[in-house]
């Protein structure tokens, strides 16, 4: 038994040295980042969202909205946040015009942004890749060809409009990117937005799985530009890994996007969810681990995993509890986390399977409550968070993890090579840095 043993630690051990040796290839940076900022009358407080739920009383009955002001008691989002123009109108427009509007507004401002503060660089010259990643509003011509249009890009650009990826989206383009520059010539840069557009999603049904996202979302928008050189760049790509369980029934179905029994589409997210996220995300620190852990680590890990799976089965007639895995460092690996806030249950649940601290989460609370759920344009928010509240060091290490439905989730490493105080004075968190982070009210479970 201990010669088996001995092998199979070679074997793994070895196996993680080759794998580690693979990924080491030529370098992709990240240049600059935008991200949209709404203006005053786009605010929406928690007094006005109720008062025009009750106004709408031919959309949604009063069990519906006393449905949704608990979920936003319970939710952590603050009074700032920022919703469509077409939201305002009673009832909301959910056109093909409104959309239009509500991408043009959000996705011009983050690019305008992002090209401000990457001096020298000009969007018609400079740009040989355009990636745009929105998953419920596809207009054609593409929201791709909006960017190009404005922005006169060039015309051998090569443009990619991703549509369907969820929250996962912002990471998949930037893996995307990674490829398409790994085999580009030196000197070439992709402009990857980020958003979702609001307007065409507002559920107006009864049924309650449909009506979270109502609560949760907002408007949003971040843009990207890397490169494959590191002239100018502020970060440096690590490694991205990515998994998918769509196989699996329970995962494909706990976020669908579907008509309720009265024909009205939304997105239904199943009680399941939490439970079904969580297992995912299990699997998927799993491969994230062998991507970024150390060495010493990965042994420790593996050792862990043949004591409880191997040793314990042939010598001890008690079943050992999960809880006694040896937990990664993952903490001690990064200096900073930029975890997707899908809500708080959501983040709560990322906190106890990496082992992080309050301060860890710190910039994913934030957001969600400045800001809500922009879907995957939210890591990049996280991104300026850090950076405006003066954290960000050269050779600091960033870890950002998404997931959407699927279940896919999707994690990015960045390595700081250049600090900036740009997004201090010029970020979306310019006006307010200074009022956080704030206390959060606590969540107090309702008993029977």
């Amino acid at each position: 038994m201990v010669v088996t043993t001995t092998m199979i630690l070679v074997v793994v051990g070895v196996l993680l040295l080759l794998w580690r040796a693979r990924r080491r290839r030529g370098g992709v940076y990240l240049v600059e980042y935008g991200c949209f900022l709404g203006e005053p009358r786009h605010r929406v407080p928690f007094a006005m969202a109720l008062e025009h739920g009750r106004l709408m009383t031919n959309l949604l009955d009063e069990e519906s909205t006393n449905f949704m002001v608990r979920l936003h008691q319970k939710s952590g989002i603050g009074e700032e946040t920022s919703v469509p123009d077409s939201f305002r109108y009673l009832p909301p427009e959910r056109g093909i015009e409104a959309s239009r509007e509500e991408a043009e507004l959000v996705i011009f401002s983050a690019v305008d942004k992002a090209f401000a503060a990457a001096t020298g660089l000009v969007p018609a010259d400079d740009i040989g890749t355009l990636i745009v990643a929105c998953s419920f509003t596809t207009p054609t011509p593409a929201l791709a060809d909006v960017v190009v249009r404005r922005y006169g890009l060039r015309a051998d650009v090569r443009s990619v409009n991703l549509s369907g990826m969820g929250c996962s989206g912002a990471l998949i383009a930037i893996g995307l990117a990674e490829n398409l520059l790994r085999v580009a010539p030196p000197g070439s840069r992709v402009l990857i937005v980020a958003t979702e557009i609001l307007s065409s999603m507002l559920y107006t049904g009864r049924k309650r799985e449909m009506l979270v996202p109502n609560v949760l979302f907002r408007m949003g928008a971040a843009a990207i530009i890397m490169s494959n050189s590191p002239e100018k760049a502020r970060f440096r790509l690590g490694p991205i890994v990515r998994t998918l369980t769509a196989a699996r029934d329970g995962d494909y179905r706990c976020a669908f996007q579907e008509e309720d029994d009265e024909g009205i589409t939304g997105i239904n997210l199943s009680k399941e969810l939490p439970v079904v996220a969580a297992n995912a995300l299990k699997g998927h620190l799993v491969a994230f681990g062998l991507a970024v852990l150390p060495t010493s680590e990965l042994l420790r890990v593996a050792i862990s995993f043949i004591n409880h799976k191997i040793i314990n089965k042939f010598f001890t007639t008690t079943k050992d509890s999960n809880n006694n895995y040896y937990r990664p460092g993952f903490h001690r690996l990064f200096q900073h986390f930029c975890i997707h806030p899908g809500g708080r249950r959501v983040l709560d649940e990322v906190q106890r399977g990496l082992g992080l601290t309050d301060d860890d989460m710190e910039a994913s609370h934030m957001t969600l409550h400045r800001f809500g759920n922009m879907a995957s344009s939210s890591l990049l928010y996280e991104l300026a968070y850090i950076e405006a509240k003066g954290r960000m060091r050269k050779g600091d290490r960033v870890c950002m993890i998404s997931f959407s439905p699927g279940i896919d989730c999707s994690s990015v490493v960045w390595e700081c090579i250049k600090p900036t105080d740009h997004h201090l004075h010029h970020g979306p968190w310019a006006a307010c840095i200074d009022r956080y982070p704030v206390q959060l009210p606590k969540i107090v479970k309702r008993t029977a």
